[in-house]
């Protein structure tokens, strides 16, 4: 949908950040492509799961964060300002080589008591596990005592062979998955004032910022079961135990909760968690379940998320209730009336008994208003729209909604019943005239429209077909767009377009919005058709899977193009050293036809921060652009607001781009998850300068070669040099790099069978330099970053 903006208190902001970033082009160093987001050779933080995943609003809780590279983590980060988060400690398994000197200082322990004792020297100490250990303390058998003088065995020698033993029964790090094998505590405070809802969490080291977890705010009382870490988890005795799927920690008895509650917790390896609870007759109890949600994709599984379940057991110990998901929503949702009052258990486990550190899970459960549907799935902006709510202890069955001063674009809704808040629903508003399906709309009576609108309907049985009518002239260009599916819709619809004597123009079924994330199954139909005829033509909507029910709903776009984008940018967390130009990507989301360039700028940029080759060429999705940070860019972490600019219909439009991780999916699979910031880290001192000589745009000729001329004042004393293309365009390759003195030359070369005429983009050039060690015997050469340009333009040449 398109999403107006007024721009003119905008653009007077952003026009001299644009000319900021063309002037400030040529003269910083950039850091290796493969070392994006790394800081002068340090990897920022990166994290792979929260536990326990929020905290119950006026409540101090202390949050357990898995991740990768966190030695040295000493801030964190909250987008919510009135939460307050200090990092409290850090832990991590042990090294093999660790482990090693734990087992020699052990030893040299135990050959001083035996000698103290006068008993023979034990044997060599092998691995331990907790168990072990403790047996181990208790006194060892006393052989005849050996001659000479007998050192001295003391308390402080007792406590030191303990301590030694609890740490030789960690994991070490070869048993786990390294993304997640460190952790660190933050204690973070929730004011008694907070709104519920969402926020998100990093952590910053002096290597940068980490990507962001999502934790939420709730207002029930919380049960937490203890933290299990890689660090904490107990080791596997033996090979058999080690291949087993069963839970690493020892199963206990269900845990008493009592409702309403939200509870947390943690699946391991083949683990079920119970919970019991007391309800009474006429209870409508709902279990609302957040995995998948909590962290969306999992790259090293299938199918890429923890698949929680959940069940609950009456008095009797029989299920009467199981969900695995809610419609197309991995995360379960249980409703039950409770027939009789008594003890009940909810239990949550993986479909497959698969189980980690991160296979976080919170459920709420209670008599907690659900909603289940909303009809219609939005309305008109500036116009009061009525909602008929369908679900499980609502306060009403219809809702009115003022949207006056609101803007279009997808918004959320929620109701409160007995102090109580419901899930968020999804509905949307256009600016387009919106009118809701006729009663009767089938072939025979087809609903006609009147061009542009909004239809706003349902497919209310199985097998239902809903047409509707429009006239058009010859060479008129018409969309018609169903969106349902991303408006929390189980419509998995097929979208059909015709004439009047019923010949299939276009039809669609399935269209991938890249901008929904989160998304996995993109349901939602999409044709474009150029008009042949003046007429009237049909547009028949029906299910794809011939289902219906009253909250299959739609609302169905049907007019002229509206010609727009959206913008992504990945990573979200930009780490660079000051002076260096860090490569960061911006992904563009072209809508009904626009193809045209977008230029990119930084909205009330900070001081001393530059971009360079800000601009996604016309007809191109993506770029690779730089960022600089200069000498005396802050400490801290600067939030960013990057938009792009084009040129519509002859008007300039502005859109902001999202910030975004690029997440993997079972090993194959990436999406763009939006998230709530864009943070900038600079840390470090300038690095060496790298210049462009050559002028640009660099024109590459295809089936030629092409000449670029540096000024690297690193490259002195290089004896073997070598530069590298950062992510290139298919056909664009470094042919030869040579060096004399501080003057680098590069030759490119251009495949003319991969390259289009016209085609333009940015080149990210790295540079690397080799130089023997002198006090090195061996005399190997030692390859070292020279640094790069900023971002570089091209353009192909006809030849």
């Amino acid at each position: 949908m398109a999403l107006p903006l007024s721009l003119r208190p905008f653009l007077s902001r952003l026009q001299p950040a644009i000319v900021a970033t063309a002037i400030a082009a040529a003269c910083f160093v950039t850091v290796p492509a493969r070392a994006q987001n790394q800081n002068a050779g340090r990897t920022p933080p990166h994290l792979g799961y929260a536990y326990p995943a929020g905290a119950e609003k006026g409540q101090t809780v202390t949050i357990t964060v898995g991740g990768q590279n966190l030695n040295g983590v000493d801030q964190a980060l909250t987008t919510d300002p009135a939460i307050t988060a200090k990092v409290t400690g850090y832990d991590r398994p042990l090294t093999q080589k660790e482990l090693n000197d734990l087992r020699d200082k052990v030893q040299a322990l135990l050959e001083k008591r035996a000698a103290a004792r006068g008993t023979a020297a034990p044997e060599r100490v092998k691995g331990e596990g907790r168990k072990g250990a403790e047996k181990k303390a208790a006194k060892e058998p006393e052989p005849a005592a050996p001659s000479g003088p007998r050192p001295t065995w003391t308390e402080a020698d007792e406590l030191q062979l303990a301590e030694l033993r609890r740490q030789m029964a960690k994991p070490n790090a070869r048993q786990g998955n390294p993304a997640i094998a460190e952790s660190v505590t933050v204690e973070l405070t929730v004011p008694a004032e907070a709104a519920p809802g969402t926020f998100d969490l990093r952590l910053k080291s002096p290597a940068g910022v980490s990507n962001p977890m999502v934790l939420n705010i709730g207002e029930l009382p919380e049960y937490s079961e203890a933290v299990v870490t890689a660090a904490s988890m107990p080791k596997p005795r033996g090979k058999r135990e080690a291949a087993s799927p069963r839970p690493n920690r020892p199963q206990t008895a269900p845990v008493e909760i009592t409702l309403p509650a939200t509870v947390n917790g943690q699946i391991l390896p083949g683990e079920v968690d119970r919970y019991r609870f007391t309800a009474r007759a006429g209870q409508h109890i709902t279990v609302a379940v957040a995995a998948r949600s909590l962290i969306p994709y999992l790259a090293d599984a299938v199918p890429g998320w923890f698949q929680a379940t959940v069940a609950l057991y009456d008095p009797e110990g029989r299920e009467v209730a199981y969900s695995d998901s809610f419609r197309f929503s991995p995360d379960p949702v249980v409703s039950f009336l409770i027939p009789a009052d008594g003890t009940y258990a909810v239990e949550i486990k993986d479909s497959i008994y698969r189980g980690r550190e991160d296979f976080v899970y919170r459920f709420s459960i209670g008599e907690l208003p659900f909603v289940t549907s909303v009809f219609p799935l939005g309305g008109r902006v500036n116009e009061a729209t009525t909602f008929e709510l369908t679900g499980w202890n609502l306060p009403a069955s219809r809702l009115t909604m003022d949207t006056k001063d609101r803007m279009p674009g997808t918004f959320m809704l929620a109701v409160r019943n007995r102090g109580q808040l419901s899930n968020n629903v999804r509905f949307a508003l256009d600016a387009s005239p919106t009118v809701r399906e006729a009663a009767d709309h089938t072939a025979g009576a087809a609903q006609a429209l009147q061009l542009p609108t909004v239809v706003d309907g349902r497919i209310g049985r199985p097998g239902e077909e809903d047409v509707y009518t429009f006239t058009g002239k010859a060479g008129d260009e018409v969309i018609a767009e169903v969106f349902a599916r991303r408006l929390g819709s189980p419509l998995d619809s097929i979208l059909r377009v015709t004439n009047s004597t019923g010949q299939v123009l276009a039809s669609n079924d399935d269209t991938e919005d890249k901008g929904v994330g989160l998304m996995t199954h993109h349901a939602d139909s999409r044709v474009s058709l150029k008009l042949s005829a003046d007429g009237t033509y049909l547009v028949r909507l029906a299910d794809a899977q011939g289902h219906g029910a009253p909250e299959y709903g739609y609302r169905l776009r049907v007019g002229a193009p509206r010609p727009d984008f959206e913008l992504r940018i990945a990573p979200s967390a930009i780490n660079t050293r000051r002076g260096m130009h860090t490569p960061v990507t911006v992904y563009a989301l072209r809508h009904d036809g626009f193809n045209g360039e977008i230029r990119l700028a930084l909205q009330d940029p900070p001081p001393g921060i530059f971009l360079s080759g800000a601009r996604i060429p016309a007809g191109q999705d993506k770029v690779q652009f730089t960022i600089a940070a200069g000498p005396n860019a802050s400490d801290e972490p600067i939030k960013l607001l990057l938009f792009g600019v084009a040129t519509i219909a002859g008007e300039s439009v502005a859109r902001e781009a999202i910030p975004a991780e690029d997440m993997m999916q079972a090993f194959a699979y990436h999406h763009l998850v939006p998230v709530r910031e864009l943070l900038l880290s600079a840390s470090g001192r300038p690095g060496a300068i790298c210049r462009l000589l050559s002028r640009t745009p660099v024109t590459l000729t295809p089936s030629g070669t092409t000449r670029l001329t540096l000024s690297a004042s690193a490259a002195r004393g290089v004896e073997k040099i070598s530069v590298e293309l950062s992510d290139p365009p298919a056909g664009i390759a470094v042919k030869s790099a040579k060096v004399s003195g501080n003057i680098v030359e590069v030759e490119l070369t251009c495949d003319a069978a991969k390259v289009k005429p016209g085609q333009q983009g940015n080149l990210i050039l790295n540079a690397f330099g080799e130089r023997t060690n002198a006090k090195d015997k061996a005399k190997r050469a030692q390859r070292t970053p020279l640094g790069s340009v900023p971002a570089i333009p091209f353009e192909i040449s006809a030849q």
